[in-house]
């Protein structure tokens, strides 16, 4: 179907060159046929006024010699035109292409005496025009093979700038693993620009791996001291040094654990294990276990088939990032397979929904302190369950939404 609409697209390069070479094509023929044409015309001119000037000497000397009455004409039978060049050189030939017939004139001043003779040019008029319908007709012939033959060489190259396209739009997706698959053969310019898009997302992937390798390493290597920390942190005395020290440990370990899970994720090792769960009611009890105030709204609830341990981390981060970087109150509305959580703070900033959330940025000052990590890990997961996780700025008054659209048809009401 994207194909078929690519094709009848009018403002692609396919039809850009196929109507260019028809213009070309057609300016050629016209020219050619113009210049045919006029050179014809004026060697007919030329031979017809050839022909009369013959034909009234042929008669003037017959007359002559048999002394038949010469071809005399008076000044009311000629054309007003031969009567001035008569009057001027003595001699004078014009084409008249009147009914019933074109024919060429001839006249003459001798001895007082006009004499004129007129030559038929029907089967000269008949000639150029058989020739005008050839030039024509060969011209339409020639359209009908060249244009046809244009447009399914310039798809051919078209299509490869298609394939080229399809694979850079896979990449700017997230899909590293998209290749054109057209390798080094050809030497055109296409050739080379997707030998560059190949390469390029070569080095992009080599680079996304060597980043998810450290992050999974760095997280691994910091998990067996950080349980030795949060052991000693236990062991400590009551006080509030011992208080800010476990807060900086707990901080630390859930750093630690989004980093493994963001490895994991990367990686691509979780797995979606989906069961049918009463959305409303999961909902709720994630909101439960963050311990946070939010005021939740049901407009329809349904049964839909989900993983619930992966939902209830994406409305959690959803929910303890509204909070800490937000303002309150902040709303969740269920309506049917769609959630819906806002916030009434300072809202997304402008980098985070244009590219999508980063990790490690916050991307606004007014937004909050933090890693960046929550909204990267609810992204990840709704992509391990196939929904789809939105985030805008409210119209009115700016506070920040997130949107998480589960796929498929709910089972029944509940």
């Amino acid at each position: 179907m994207s194909s078929v609409r690519a094709l009848l697209n009018l403002r692609s390069l396919h039809w850009k060159i196929t109507i260019l070479v028809t213009m070309a094509c057609t300016a050629m023929a016209l020219t050619v046929g113009v210049l045919v044409h006029a050179s014809t015309l004026r060697r007919s001119m030329h031979e017809g006024a050839g022909k009369a000037v013959v034909a009234l000497d042929r008669e003037l000397e017959e007359a002559r010699d048999s002394g038949q009455a010469a071809p005399l004409a008076t000044p009311g039978e000629l054309p007003a035109a031969l009567r001035q060049q008569v009057e001027r050189h003595g001699q004078g030939t014009l084409y008249e292409n009147d009914p019933p017939a074109p024919v060429f004139w001839a006249a003459r001043k001798e001895g007082g005496q006009l004499y004129a003779t007129r030559v038929d040019m029907t089967a000269d008029l008949l000639t150029r025009r058989a020739l005008d319908r050839h030039l024509w007709k060969s011209s339409l012939a020639t359209l009908a093979v060249v244009v046809p033959l244009t447009a399914l060489a310039t798809e051919v190259s078209v299509r490869r700038l298609r394939r080229v396209a399809r694979t850079a739009r896979r990449i700017t997706e997230g899909d590293v693993n998209a290749r054109t698959g057209m390798g080094r053969r050809g030497g055109d310019e296409i050739t080379d620009i997707s030998a560059t898009v190949d390469s390029m997302a070569d080095s992009l992937q080599e680079r996304i791996t060597a980043e998810q390798r450290f992050t999974a390493d760095v997280a691994h290597e910091l998990r067996t001291p950080l349980m030795g920390l949060v052991t000693s942190a236990g062991l400590l005395p009551e006080g509030e040094a011992t208080e800010m020290v476990r807060d900086r440990v707990r901080v630390l370990r859930d750093l630690v654990e989004d980093l493994m899970e963001i490895s994991r994720l990367d990686a691509g090792a979780e797995q979606f294990q989906p069961r049918e769960v009463v959305l409303a009611e999961l909902v709720e009890e994630s909101v439960a276990r963050t311990g946070l105030t939010v005021d939740m709204t049901v407009v329809d609830d349904v049964v839909a088939e989900t993983d619930p341990r992966r939902l209830d981390r994406i409305v959690a981060n959803l929910v303890v990032n509204a909070h800490r970087h937000g303002a309150a109150p902040v709303e969740i509305t269920v309506t049917g397979r769609t959630i819906r959580v806002r916030d009434h703070g300072a809202g997304f900033p402008p980098d985070l929904l244009a590219r999508g959330p980063e990790r490690f940025r916050t991307g606004a000052a007014e937004r909050g302190r933090g890693h960046g990590l929550g909204l990267t890990i609810a992204l990840g997961q709704a992509k391990v369950i196939k929904a789809a996780l939105d985030f805008t700025n409210h119209p009115e008054d700016g506070g920040a939404v997130a949107v998480v659209r589960l796929p498929g048809d709910s089972l029944s009401g509940a």
